[in-house]
């Protein structure tokens, strides 16, 4: 076998042709690109379900995907290839534009609602949700935080992070909101489940078309999310998401990432920050 011919580790062999074939199956159903630098990274996450299932080939794995009962496999394979890292106070800009820009100027009696788009294990919804709960001048809040992953959401859920985790959490926020974990859950810390009975955590696939039943926000954070898409992709999803947006509301992306060329009627209001016109 020539070196060019796939990446393999303990005996296992991604073939070229495989990568291309799990690079298309993700494509088609997350809009994910692939880049040929990720075959390792394939490799990686997986490899033990492979090995689980006493399977030799990647190939052997991928014809997992459309055989009766294993569902839950298919979805396990997209999680672990669609996770991503995330912490807690990300990109501190965007957070200080919301308490110093946003929240002053809310006067409305209905709860103020923000969509954490690609919420991953649920640090952007946590921070977001201490910040609102801090500010103390909104009667009523709300927070949905979704993903695509079903296991990173239930690891959001539950709100328990490692106490290293939460270090970039300011002081006063971390000894209001964080409860020090004892017994089996020394070494972690509790988000306030009060803060939990205003967020929700649900599955949606950003590309597919998402349910009416969502609502407007007055906020959406899609962060970190279309540096995997290609353009018409990219399109697509800002299409669909300023669709959940309230006129004047507000659009955060990662400042990484970039919306020149797309066609989308918003009004850019600082670095990485949109906003929607008012009617």
């Amino acid at each position: 076998m020539s070196e060019n011919s796939g990446i393999h580790t303990n005996g296992l062999v991604l073939q070229n042709h495989e990568f291309i074939w799990i690079k298309d199956y993700l494509y088609k159903n997350t809009g994910i690109v692939l880049n040929e630098n990720k075959k390792a990274l394939v490799m990686g996450r997986l490899e033990k379900r492979l090995r689980y299932h006493h399977l030799k080939t990647y190939t052997d794995y991928f014809r997992l995907f459309d055989a009766p009962g294993f569902e839950t496999e298919t979805a396990m394979a997209i999680d672990l290839l669609t996770t991503n890292e995330t912490y807690f106070f990300r990109e501190p800009k965007h957070f200080e534009y919301l308490v110093t820009h946003i929240l002053p100027n809310q006067t409305m009696p209905r709860p103020f609602r923000i969509w954490s788009a690609a919420s991953s294990s649920g640090e952007e919804a946590y921070t977001l949700a201490m910040l609102l709960a801090d500010f103390g001048k909104l009667s009523a809040w709300e927070i949905m935080g979704s993903d695509i992953s079903t296991r990173i959401l239930e690891k959001a859920r539950r709100g328990l992070y490692p106490i290293a985790a939460t270090e970039k959490i300011p002081s006063a926020l971390l000894k209001k909101y964080c409860l020090k974990g004892r017994g089996e859950f020394d070494g972690f810390l509790l988000m306030d489940p009060q803060l939990g009975q205003r967020l929700s955590f649900r599955y949606l696939n950003l590309i597919e078309k998402l349910p009416v039943g969502l609502g407007l926000f007055d906020v959406i954070f899609l962060r970190n999310v279309m540096i995997y898409f290609d353009v018409p992709t990219k399109q697509r999803l800002l299409q669909q998401i300023c669709e959940f947006l309230r006129p004047g509301a507000y659009l955060f992306v990662s400042h990484s990432e970039s919306l020149n060329g797309m066609r989308l009627n918003l009004q850019t209001v600082a670095a990485s920050i949109y906003r929607k016109p008012l009617e």
